[in-house]
């Protein structure tokens, strides 16, 4: 199955029969990736007098109850209303859901304080030429433990604010990475990156999403895909969501009426 998108005075047939989810699954317990001390995700049947919400204890339905933190339980995407003193929510800011994007792969720099940054330059390398409303980004090694990972604690990689400056300047709208947060894990509040993407609070870019805990598994190669993003409506400033890409197979310049 095809389809044909129009993107910026050009048409693209893109391949929706293999849809590559990048998504991590979200389950009960421990077997996610966890951050920023963020109570386990629980997932436990409705019981009223008789009535058991689950089939393998004898109910007649399934019927659960669902507890989990978007931001610290897996994949998940963010609006500027997680930095903003406003009360926006995510599915105001995202209205539209497919997007032109480019994948890349790189190794975050280890500095001699023991942090691994992602740098301005690493990305100069690889987008000088970009030409995508949204940029994924694979941190190398790509181990599978990226999956549970409970990363609490750990100081993960994450992007220095020379970077997300240069993603603006580029005209980056929708930043999708695999690890917990686009700022350091522990940095007194300041979350440079955060602001500095989102041009909050004198030029927001409320549109603006990013996307943290995915999972590029290695078969997907880097380069150009067609970018769908799936969200709830929970009126937050961030959803559980997964992001699927699809393959372009033919690219031209679109006929004008």
């Amino acid at each position: 199955m095809q389809a044909t998108l129009h993107h910026q005075h050009r048409a693209y047939t893109i391949d929706l029969s293999c849809p590559l989810c990048i998504a991590l699954p979200l389950r009960a317990g421990f077997q996610n990736p966890n951050c920023f001390y963020a109570p386990l995700p629980e997932i436990t049947p409705v019981k009223s007098g008789d009535f058991v919400g689950d089939t393998q204890q004898g109910g007649a339905v399934n019927f659960k109850n669902v507890r989990l933190n978007p931001h610290g339980n897996g994949t998940h995407t963010e609006c500027a209303g997680h930095i903003a003193k406003e009360s926006w929510v995510l599915s105001d800011c995202l209205q539209q859901y497919f997007f032109k994007a480019e994948l890349i792969s790189l190794y975050p720099q280890l500095l001699d304080n023991g942090d691994r940054l992602i740098l301005r330059e690493h990305l100069e390398a690889f987008c000088s030429d970009l030409n995508a409303e949204a940029l994924i980004i694979r941190t190398l090694p790509n181990s599978e433990d990226k999956k549970t990972m409970q990363y609490s604690g750990t100081n993960p990689p994450y992007l220095d604010a020379a970077a997300a400056a240069f993603l603006v300047e580029k005209g980056v709208e929708h930043l999708l990475l695999d690890l917990p947060s686009i700022d350091r894990e522990e940095d007194g509040g300041t979350l440079a990156a955060h602001h500095i993407f989102w041009q909050y609070p004198q030029h927001t870019r409320r549109h603006c999403t990013i996307t943290e805990l995915i999972y590029v598994p290695d078969f997907i190669k880097d380069g150009s895909y067609f970018l769908q993003m799936h969200i709830t409506r929970l009126q937050l400033d961030a959803s559980p969501s997964m992001p699927v890409l699809y393959t372009i197979l033919e690219e031209q310049v679109a006929k004008m009426k």
